[in-house]
């Protein structure tokens, strides 16, 4: 009988494709999928850890599959594997504090994840392989330091959203060195997909059926810089289609593909946009007017603070360059608040960012005080209650902005993504991020209507009937 496997997927959307990636292998490798945990022969958790509230889910999950596995004699044989950014960031402590797992898999391992398990549950006959550069002795971990992985349109997947959107990672790692954020240590330097790879894999999911394509990475303005000739790109360079394949040339090849879709923008630095990429996302018709650039604060002593790589007067042009120059266009951003040395001042001054720029979506999050971070060492810690009473505070202007936005629309026509019975998703609303429409439950699941908004509620639109 074949072995069956079970995942426990965690994190963002960066994750569930190496999720993906690890279900594709074992279904070749002829292993059978629950979505049963208890049925499992072997169970993954894929795991996030970056920041305090992500790694205690995922430290939940591991227990929670431990305890369920000594309290059910059915499961006594069921092997349970660590994977992800957990393991990879904590390598050399994991197995030593959870001798319950029976084994630690990082990101260069999501492709080996197979004879890994077949070594597990007796069915190969001599240990899987280990690298070189494994973080321990340890015979049950296999994670390797400076992962180096970046997929292919040719890796085998085993995709778990909808059949009528999908998530593209265009590449892997980031270049950075924000001093609040430790994903540069946990998955290495940026090292980008070829443009025909994410073309090709666009074109089959095209193909397949799927409406909407979610392009993501670490940093995906800084797409196919990495691979460039010559003079190496620094943290500051703009996408630049005359230096060789970037985030616009990609978009344009994309725009080119035949069929009825729209591709959509995740996770872009500002430190990275020209008005090339502005020009390019304005002309092409399939590119949804809908951008997510994560600008943290505005403040100028906060944004070097946090090794921003830009400043408040070059947000504020570029965002109004690209509400000149993209007809249409919502802005996704979050920000930070109660970053180590983070004044009144500096906290009036981002209030008064979000009442002038009225951004369509966005979010805050309090300082997460992560171990391993330059932030971490930084003198001026403020108080938990000063970070959640200015979240507090942060978020109340945004969902004035939210009411406000969410009015503006009543009486327009959009485009929606069906989503589920009843509900869609405009251009400007991401997958599991953003707000939806309630449209008339007649509209089939996974296709696109126009609608008329007729009123709206909290963070959601209600179409007319």
């Amino acid at each position: 009988m074949s072995t069956t496997v079970g995942l426990i997927s965690l994190g963002c959307a960066k994750n569930l494709i190496d999720s993906e990636v690890m279900m594709g292998h074992l279904a070749e490798a002829g292993m059978s999928l629950t979505s049963e945990a208890e049925l499992a022969d072997v169970l993954i958790v894929n795991t996030c850890s970056f920041i305090d509230m992500a790694k205690q889910e995922s430290i939940d999950a591991i227990f929670g599959a431990v305890n369920a596995r000594k309290d059910d004699p059915d499961r006594e044989r069921q092997k349970i594997i660590v994977a992800g950014c957990l393991s990879q960031r904590f390598a050399k402590d994991l197995p030593g504090i959870m001798p319950e797992v029976d084994a630690f898999i990082g990101l260069d391992q999501i492709t080996k994840v197979a004879p890994i398990i077949e070594n597990l549950v007796g069915k190969q006959p001599v240990a899987a392989p280990k690298e070189e550069n494994s973080a321990t002795e340890d015979p049950r971990d296999y994670v390797t330091l400076k992962p180096k992985y970046v997929p292919d349109y040719t890796t085998p997947r085993f995709r778990l959203t909808p059949e009528h959107f999908a998530y593209v990672k265009i590449a892997e790692g980031c270049n950075h060195t924000c001093t609040f954020c430790i994903i540069p240590k946990i998955r290495g330097q940026h090292r980008s997909r070829t443009q025909d790879s994410v073309v090709r894999e666009v074109e089959a999911l095209v193909k397949s059926g799927v409406k909407e394509i979610n392009l993501i990475s670490q940093d995906t303005t800084y797409f196919g810089m990495d691979l460039w000739e010559g003079k190496r790109p620094t943290p500051n360079s703009p996408v630049d289609s005359t230096r060789g394949e970037s985030l616009s040339t990609l978009l344009r090849e994309i725009n080119k593909i035949e069929g009825d879709f729209w591709v959509r923008l995740l996770y872009t630095h500002p430190a990275h946009w020209s008005d090339e990429l502005i020009e390019t996302i304005a002309e092409c018709d399939k590119v949804a007017k809908y951008v997510d650039i994560p600008l943290q604060h505005i403040s100028d002593r906060m944004l070097t603070a946090m090794k921003r790589k830009t400043n408040g007067d070059y947000i504020r042009d570029l965002l109004r360059r690209m509400r000149a120059g993209i007809p249409g266009l919502g802005i996704r951003t979050t920000f930070i608040v109660g970053f180590p040395g983070e004044t009144e001042e500096d906290f009036q001054e981002l209030l008064e960012f979000i009442r002038e720029f009225r951004f369509e979506r966005a979010g805050v999050f309090q300082y997460s005080k992560e171990e391993g971070t330059p932030a971490h060492k930084m003198t001026g810690q403020l108080h938990h209650m000063t970070r959640k009473g200015r979240w507090s505070r942060a978020m109340a202007e945004l969902q004035k902005v939210a009411a406000e936005v969410n009015q503006a629309q009543v009486g327009k026509k959009v485009r929606v993504l069906v989503e589920e019975q009843g509900v869609g998703r405009t251009e400007w609303d991401a997958p599991e991020i953003d707000g939806s429409v309630h449209v008339d439950q007649s509209i089939p699941v996974g296709e696109f209507a126009d609608v008329t908004i007729g009123d709206w509620r909290g963070y959601d639109l209600v179409a007319a009937r």
